[in-house]
């Protein structure tokens, strides 16, 4: 099969920071699906990896890395009771295997769910990867309760990116909490309203920006850019007995001891914890796409897709990279295959 990877990790602008190459197709194992991939979307975890993953080597088998796929089983093992050959799917992969930018891809059937049958495959490869990490990180690491929580507020770091674009939605839309995103070009700002942010503060005068909105304290705070950075901001923002939850990958140690006083909570969360780890609630993975394509199919969220690319080519991949890595992209980049 067709693939593209690399051997060694360099910047962006190299000739060979990605090439294409030829591989055995995979055979899927127990539980595994064989995807013939159709569409993939990317995400910043792509070239952070790619950036850092061969850094002082050059690998002997070029890796592939990409972390959204919607594709049509072809096969499944022995042991796979979930879907059948000919189904569509979406999901967002392990990050101990191989990736989906390539023509096939096996991944285990635990962390795949149903395409949304409403949204074109480009629309719908814009959602796991984000989805799953917006969902996870709201319900089932700060456990945020809709009938109990409703109305409360939640201040979202990155409301324009990928995660935040789907957390914005699932906190109004699902969750009905109160939603103020951080946004500070035009372009972003409006892009965070359409998802359906109440109000939208710049990040660069944060408590002043969330104060000026009305909001002396607030319950939640999601942290998709840095927690670092914005970290003394969060302590004084965040009410007594809140929860502050992240993604971000802090270069300096995070003072918790802050939070003491307030008796608030602080969550991590990797959406790639259940497949790492073969956790025994792996299959959540699966029900959360699942109840992601109902609320993506009955209209209550929709697809963040921004921009889409064709082909399974060395420069749709180089140029994805170079539009994440530039800090300003707005929403999901497909590459059609």
């Amino acid at each position: 099969m067709k693939a593209i990877g690399f051997k060694t990790s360099l910047p962006i602008d190299k000739e060979d920071s990605f090439i294409e190459f030829e591989t055995p197709k995979p055979v899927p194992g127990a539980h595994d699906l064989l995807v013939k991939i159709q569409v993939v979307s990317v995400n910043p975890v792509d070239f952070k990896i790619r950036q850092n993953s061969a850094k002082e080597t050059v690998l002997e088998n070029p890796k592939i890395i990409g972390w959204d796929a919607v594709g049509i089983v072809e096969a499944v093992g022995d042991q796979v009771s979930l879907f059948k050959v000919g189904d569509e799917v979406y999901y967002a992969g392990d990050l101990t295997k191989q990736g989906s930018n390539a023509e096939y891809q096996v991944v285990d059937e635990r962390i795949v769910g149903r395409k949304p049958k409403s949204l074109s495959i480009e629309q719908a490869v814009a959602m796991p990867l984000t989805g799953l990490t917006a969902w996870e990180i709201l319900f089932d690491r700060i456990r945020i309760n809709p009938e109990k929580d409703k109305g409360k507020s939640i201040l979202i770091i990155g409301g324009a990116g990928g995660v935040g674009s789907v957390a914005i939605q699932l906190a109004k839309k699902v969750a009905e909490l109160t939603v103020i995103a951080t946004a500070s070009r035009p372009e972003s700002i409006e892009w965070c309203k359409q998802q359906g942010a109440d109000f939208v503060v710049n990040h660069k005068n944060l408590i002043e920006e969330v104060r000026h909105a009305g909001f002396q304290q607030v319950d939640f705070i999601l942290d998709f850019v840095d927690v670092n950075q914005y970290w003394n901001a969060f302590v004084e923002l965040i009410k007594p007995q809140g929860h502050i939850g992240s993604i971000s990958d802090p270069v300096e140690n995070v003072n918790l001891r802050q939070l003491k006083g307030k008796s608030a909570s602080f969550h991590w969360e990797l959406m790639f914890t259940r497949s790492m780890f073969q956790t025994e609630d792996m299959i959540e993975q699966h029900n959360i796409l699942n109840e992601l394509s109902n609320l993506l199919d009955n209209g209550t969220i929709q697809s963040t897709l921004k921009t889409t690319l064709n082909g399974l080519t060395v420069s749709n991949f180089k140029k994805a990279h170079e539009l994440l890595e530039s800090g300003a992209t707005i929403g999901k980049i497909a590459i059609k295959f």
